[in-house]
């Protein structure tokens, strides 16, 4: 990366710059690969935040499906994490993870679920067994039909003459099975193997099935990450994480330029488990050294950029993240590692930019804690806006979820110094409430960024990239005029 102009002497975030075009050669969005080239299988370039009310198995497979990387995060119990990790590697690549309910299962429980929105459907059939046979299933209730139904509609009355179904063995590409769910005039289809349901198709996943390419292990199954504290029997933890099948390891705490976190990254990295250990949070080329030199093979930028986060405000601590990203990749680079560059995104710009700093792969927490695939239910406020609760890791909520089992007294002691908010209403945007729909929102945006500069690859982009400097002035100029004026 280059700046257009003289370099700056302050530090910059995303809002203070912007990717100036040159000369290209790139002829189509397409024609770009955003593989991120970090040690990990993912091809995108996204990874989830280990948030708790951001990343679960749900969103973990979605995300690994269209190839960006979900870390399931630290505060799950380890029989949860364990189970939440083996969930994700038993979900179809090629198919879509069915939502199954009850035939006694109502709209409002739907609801809880799934919004009343196009490209979803509910398969309604008796699972009681642990699978769902073809014979099972009553049909396929399409997810607008819950804004149309009555809350205490049944959904085995409403999937009556639903039913549409396909072979998994009979679809010879994605053209084909996109004909072949517009032939039956359905939303979604269940997709049948061996008698068994094993998947559904809509037509907007055909589609993004030849736009993305999943990420996989070496068994082809989806990946997953998952995250580890520097306190308590961290070698344990590890192990169990890794005997579950984790794909990358995170080791993880605000401060990760400290001694706990070169002790617990020693300590794992003796294990040789044989997979990426991720590392953070830090925001200097000092602590890149440090942790790398500790065992980390990727290093997790940003202390203070988050939504949910309070730290600079209440301890004065942290790094605008544009050039925390700019200054830590470099030193990355040096060492053979790399970078995830951890919040401050809003906008598609700003995950451009952060590629065009030098990072490999961007976490986005926030934006995608308001998604269908998100943990927890969805909820409706009292204008019927559905949204989903968030709330920062080190809030009050957060100390509860991570210290609920200490004495009244000692968990008394943590709230004292709790920070973050605890808890937010994250609302689902109408035209993009699934994580696909925002993948590709994010996706289109940065490959047209790559375009512009004249880059196909991640590597290329950071290469190629040229950025200039800007007022609040001329970043108010670039966005779009409200609908209205």
């Amino acid at each position: 990366m280059e700046f257009y102009g003289e370099t700056p002497d302050v530090d910059l975030t995303y809002s203070d710059v912007f990717l100036v075009p040159r000369r290209s050669a790139i002829t189509s969005r397409l024609d770009v690969d955003l593989s991120p080239g970090d040690g990990t299988t993912a091809t995108l370039p996204l990874v989830s935040a280990n948030m708790n009310s951001v990343t679960g198995a749900r969103l973990a497979a979605t995300l690994a499906r269209r190839g960006g990387l979900g870390v399931l995060p630290q505060d799950m119990p380890l029989q949860e994490l364990d189970a939440a990790i083996r969930w994700v590697k038993a979900q179809p690549v090629e198919w879509d993870t069915p939502l199954v309910l009850p035939p006694d299962a109502t709209v409002a429980d739907a609801a809880r679920l799934l919004p009343a929105t196009d490209g979803h459907g509910i398969v309604v059939a008796d699972a009681s067994a642990g699978h769902v046979d073809a014979d099972d299933i009553l049909g396929i209730v399409p997810a607008t039909r819950l804004g149309t139904a009555l809350p205490d509609a049944r959904l085995g009355d409403l999937a009556r003459g639903r039913a549409a179904s396909v072979d998994a063995d009979d679809i010879e590409s994605a053209r084909h099975a996109f004909d072949v769910i517009v032939a039956a005039e359905a939303e979604t289809v269940a997709v049948l193997h061996h008698g068994h349901l094993v998947g559904t198709l809509s037509r907007r996943s055909a589609l993004r099935s030849t736009l993305y390419r999943p990420a996989v292990d070496g068994s082809g199954r989806l990946i997953v990450a998952a995250a580890v504290g520097i306190n308590g029997d961290v070698a344990a933890k590890a192990r169990a994480l890794a005997a579950a099948g984790v794909d990358v390891l995170v080791v993880d705490t605000a401060h990760g330029h400290q001694e706990g976190m070169l002790r617990a990254l020693r300590t794992v990295a003796d294990l040789d488990l044989g997979i990426p250990i991720a590392a953070g949070n830090i925001v200097t080329a000092e602590g890149v050294h440090d942790l790398v030199t500790a065992g980390a093979t990727i290093l997790k930028v940003g202390v203070g950029p988050g939504a949910m986060c309070t730290t600079r405000m209440m301890t004065a601590v942290g790094r605008p993240q544009f050039s925390a990203v700019l200054e830590t990749a470099e030193a990355a680079r040096v060492m053979g590692a790399h970078v995830w560059a951890d919040g401050g995104v809003r906008y598609p710009r700003d995950v451009a930019l952060a590629l065009a700093a030098g990072a490999a792969s961007v976490m986005i927490g926030s934006w995608f804690a308001g998604t269908i695939e998100a943990p927890g239910e969805l909820q409706v406020d009292d204008a019927g806006r559905a949204y989903k609760e968030s709330w920062g890791m080190a809030s009050t909520k957060a100390v509860h979820e991570r210290f609920g089992r200490l004495d009244p007294y000692e968990l008394a002691r943590k709230e004292l110094f709790a920070e973050g908010i605890s808890s937010s209403k994250i609302y689902l945007d109408p035209l993009r409430p699934g994580l696909e729909d925002l993948l590709d929102m994010i996706t289109s945006g940065v490959r047209s960024s790559f375009t512009y500069a004249g880059a196909s690859t991640v590597p290329e982009f950071r290469d190629r990239a040229r950025v200039g400097l800007q007022s609040a002035a001329g970043y108010e100029e670039g966005k779009a005029l409200p609908v209205s004026w």
